[in-house]
């Protein structure tokens, strides 16, 4: 799995790029009306209601933009707001705030939205054995951000990009000649490379189960687009020979009865592809 100094690096290079993408030559409207020499202070107001994520990015973010900007929190990640809360104050040179507030209040209020639906997941799934997970189902450019944010929610990081983990899909299966072909290329392109990358097999049908359990080596069974029913005999035949995951399509109406089946995991795209941002507000004071 990635490293958190990886993910350290993909969240600066994310702050590099949005801010060259914002700023450009210059955060020209401040400059007109602000003098340099000018010290304001904010706060960040919640005018919503869910899971707080993103505080430990924006004190990132402040960081990179001016170290003399000084963060005072209130609110930290993972706990409920509602209306009115207030998360934290940050002090300090005004045009500096200004050049810092767009960055911080995108990813707050994307990270916070992706947080409060991934906690509805874990919620559902309270009292069963079974996780929830995200997918690469990302917004290119800020997947370390997304992936943060399901973890501040409860939930757990399938692999985070194509290269730490080797998941074999139906279109691999497919291209490769079949299942027990697929897995053993892999299992051979491993040992060539001295890799050691965990392998998940994704199965469309029970037939395609039953191939995947003699090969020895897959680390997980991923059942996509299962009905409860074959959820089930699926779980039975693989015996806690590997971990099991149910994917495709999966709701919150739905999840619960997939996580009774008896799965390991639940992974679902809808955790960071389809969330409605939380509502916030950096106010200066």
């Amino acid at each position: 799995m990635i490293s958190q100094e990886q993910v350290n690096k993909e969240l600066e290079l994310i702050i590099a790029n949005a801010i060259r993408e914002d700023v450009g030559d210059g955060d020209h409207s401040s400059l007109a009306c602000i003098p340099a020499t000018a010290q304001g202070k904010a706060k960040l107001l919640v005018k919503d209601k869910g899971v707080l994520a993103g505080v430990e990015f924006a004190k990132m973010v402040f960081r990179y933009v001016d170290k003399n900007l000084k963060m005072k929190t209130f609110i930290i990640d993972g706990r409920n707001v509602q209306h009115g809360d207030i998360a934290f104050y940050v002090e300090g040179p005004s045009q500096s705030i200004l050049k810092a507030e767009r960055l911080v209040l995108n990813a707050m209020q994307r990270m916070s939205a992706i947080a409060t639906k991934t906690r509805k997941f874990v919620d559902l799934l309270e009292g069963t054995n079974t996780k929830i997970l995200d997918t690469r189902k990302t917004t290119p450019g800020i997947r370390a951000l997304e992936k943060w944010a399901v973890k501040i929610g409860g939930g757990e990081n399938h692999r985070f990009a194509l290269y730490d983990m080797i998941m074999l899909k139906d279109n691999h299966i497919d291209f490769a000649g079949g299942i027990t072909k697929a897995i053993d290329k892999t299992k051979a392109y491993l040992k060539d490379t001295g890799r050691d990358l965990k392998i998940i097999v994704e199965a469309r049908d029970l037939d395609e189960v039953k191939e995947i359990l003699q090969s020895d080596g897959v680390y997980r069974i991923l059942l996509d687009n299962f009905n409860y029913e074959d959820t089930k005999l699926a779980v039975k035949l693989i015996n806690g020979k590997c971990l099991t995951e149910s994917s495709g399509g999966i709701t919150e109406e739905t999840a619960r009865k997939y996580a009774e089946c008896g799965v390991d995991f639940i992974s679902s795209g809808a955790l960071t592809h389809s969330v409605y941002n939380m509502d916030l507000s950096l106010k200066a004071m």
